[in-house]
């Protein structure tokens, strides 16, 4: 399952926040969506949750039941996409380019995925389909992947059930009543679970459960929240950190470069956290967390192989500081995020622990022109490598190893309609033979880009009379490698190139 797995929802992503918007101003709010808003009623929030792992203590067992007794609350109704159900609004209130989220869809996560205003009874289910395609420039001798040919290959990429929204959906007032409903709708909940048609497994995925609200501190507004997770910055509201950062989704079947940094989906679906958030007048977001590697046990019954867990055994430290300004039709963002963690390697304890120090940095730039919306994103992750016990285990060459990860990206949907997105990544480090022995040259270093275009017909409209609040994203994507694990040509040792692992990948992303 890809690290890359989206909030599939109708919701557009967040533009312009929801500052100090009461109840009945909500409906105002699709149509000036592009002016700043706080989340004054904390009654009224919602979205996100991620994959959640661990076993630390009774209240983290106890926390995990709730985040996987989520996925089997009594439905009784046909799974639309959840947000745009529970809020009333349109898909492009809380997205451009779905699931890339405006202002209004960031103030929307920072809500714990509670804002109400919708007239729904439904249960906040919704559904994924990935159906794709996947071409190679050159084909992969041996196959694809298990059961696939070499090239040309179709698939259903991923198939998702989310429950997603506040907890107890459209019900706490009737099940509590109103007074104790007005507490429990501050909490909300992102819980996906996911069919790889790859891999044929059936698995959890991002997962997160969240308690959000609101105060003043000397005058000055604060969104505050608490959360648990799976999946460290799956809680980050802007799309330049890892989790939800572009391209948003991609093949499974296509080449990848081997190498990557531990917080960019080395602990995903692994791991639990226990995080607190606070934004303060709309501008400084404080993210503080910790995470735990799960049981062994406990991933197996969720669907997750722990056999190569870079295990946890003790507390990971997830740190994030960023500053944003909104003006008009605009916003900006800049920060720093990273992880510190001390791990045995494949959960092997024979020869002690390596640490693993990850340091990031991110800007996101985001305007709305009338029907258009530009976002550009950039962002920079420095891996420091401790592998006092890999190395002992012939894991890796090196006692210290680094390595880094760059990326930028600029994203332009039309009309609210037609889009199309560039990004350049750029992968390095330490040359290490063991610890890359995918590259000839013992090199960590891939470059390359991304192109896409996207065609979103029911963005605007909320999808087909027959099925509102659905929507479709139709995309070509084009991956080009200057470099791929360490070379431009012959990286493997095989006589394959960089170029022959360029990849054409069209998927239909189908949500309701």
């Amino acid at each position: 399952m890809k690290k890359l797995i989206i909030n599939a929802f109708m919701k557009t992503t967040p533009k312009a926040p929801l500052r100090n918007l009461g109840v009945n101003q909500q409906e105002d709010a699709v149509s000036t969506c592009n002016t700043g808003v706080d989340f004054k009623e904390s009654s009224e929030r919602g979205e996100d949750c991620g994959r959640c792992q661990i076993q630390l203590s009774r209240f983290a067992r106890l926390a995990l039941l709730v985040l996987t007794g989520v996925a089997v609350f009594p439905q009784n109704a046909k799974a639309v996409p959840s947000f745009a159900r529970q809020t009333g609004m349109s898909c492009i209130t809380c997205h451009t380019d779905f699931p890339q989220l405006t202002d209004f869809g960031r103030q929307f996560k920072l809500g714990g995925y509670t804002l109400g205003g919708g007239d729904t009874n439904l249960p906040p289910f919704a559904i994924m389909l990935q159906p794709s395609f996947t071409e190679t420039k050159k084909g992969q001798p041996g196959g694809a992947a298990p059961h696939y040919r070499d090239n040309s290959n179709f698939a259903l990429n991923q198939a998702s059930i989310f429950y997603s929204g506040r907890l107890f959906g459209p019900y706490a007032e009737s099940l509590f009543g109103s007074e104790t409903a007005s507490f429990l709708n501050k909490f909300g909940t992102f819980f996906q679970a996911t069919y790889d048609g790859v891999g044929k497994a059936f698995a959890w995925d991002n997962a997160e459960l969240r308690f959000a609200d609101s105060t003043t501190i000397g005058g000055h507004p604060l969104n505050y929240g608490f959360y648990l997770n799976n999946n460290p910055s799956m809680q980050d509201p802007w799309n330049s950190t890892p989790v939800w950062g572009f391209p948003f989704s991609g093949s499974s079947l296509g080449p990848t470069p081997g190498a990557s940094t531990l917080i960019d989906g080395g602990l995903s679906q692994q791991v639990i956290g226990l995080g607190g958030y606070a934004m303060l007048s709309n501008s400084l977001y404080l993210d503080i967390a910790a995470y735990h590697t799960l049981s062994a046990t406990f991933q197996r019954a969720m669907g997750v192989d722990p056999a190569d867990d870079a295990q946890v055994p003790g507390l990971a430290p997830y740190w994030r500081l960023a500053y944003t300004k909104s003006s008009g039709n605009q916003s900006f963002e800049v920060g720093l995020f990273g992880l510190a963690a001390n791990t045995y390697p494949g959960r092997d304890r024979s020869a002690g622990k390596d640490r693993i120090l990850d340091w990031g940095f991110d800007s996101q730039y985001q305007i709305s022109l009338g029907k258009n919306d530009i976002t550009t994103t950039a962002s920079w992750i420095y891996e420091r490598q401790h592998w006092n016990a890999s190395q002992e285990l012939g894991g890796a060459a090196n006692n210290t190893d680094h390595l880094w990860t760059a990326k930028a990206t600029i994203d332009y949907l039309y009309d609210k309609t037609y889009g199309g997105a560039i990004s350049y990544f750029w992968v390095d480090g330490s040359n290490d033979p063991l610890l890359h022995s995918e590259s000839l040259r013992g090199s960590p270093e891939s470059n390359g880009l991304v192109l896409q275009l996207n065609y979103i017909p029911f963005n605007k409209s909320g999808g087909p009379s027959f099925w509102p609040k659905s929507n479709v994203k139709l995309s070509a994507q084009y991956v080009i490698y200057n470099k791929f694990d360490g070379a431009h040509s012959n990286y493997d040792g095989t006589g394959r190139n960089a170029s022959d692992n360029n990849t054409l990948y069209l998927e239909a992303w189908i949500t309701f």
